[in-house]
């Protein structure tokens, strides 16, 4: 049986690298089957993030912080909240993408870099 595809949240400051951003994702997803990369909009277009996806073969998707609201999540931040409008950003962005109410691991931070991960749900052939 195949392992399930994950979406990759990611909370990271402002110029992180690719390699910070790689190792970490591989630190906590270890060699998972890897769909996306997920964060709120504003971190989306960053160089390290957008390079990060090319190294790893998947795209990066983006979310408002009303969107990422919207999500119940398990570890909110009120530091997070005051910074960016939303009290998660990993947690929140990997369920969106993933479409489930699934966390395959909670947030964790890996130097500097936040990192969830959500099975995505596949509809039955």
């Amino acid at each position: 049986m195949l392992q399930p595809e994950l979406a990759i949240g990611i909370g990271m400051r402002r110029g992180a690298t690719a390699e910070s951003i790689v190792a970490a994702v591989r630190d906590v997803a270890a060699d998972a089957r890897i769909a996306c990369l997920a964060t709120i909009d504003r971190r989306a277009a960053e160089p390290g993030l957008t390079a990060a996806a090319k190294q790893l073969g998947v795209r990066v998707i983006a979310y408002t912080p009303a969107q990422l609201t919207e999500v119940a999540v398990p570890n909110p931040s009120d530091r997070t909240a005051l910074a960016l409008g939303t009290a998660s950003v990993c947690e929140a962005a990997a369920l969106l993408a993933a479409r489930s109410g699934e966390l395959r691991i909670h947030k964790r931070k890996v130097a500097g870099i936040t990192v969830a991960a959500a099975v995505i749900r596949r509809p039955a052939p």
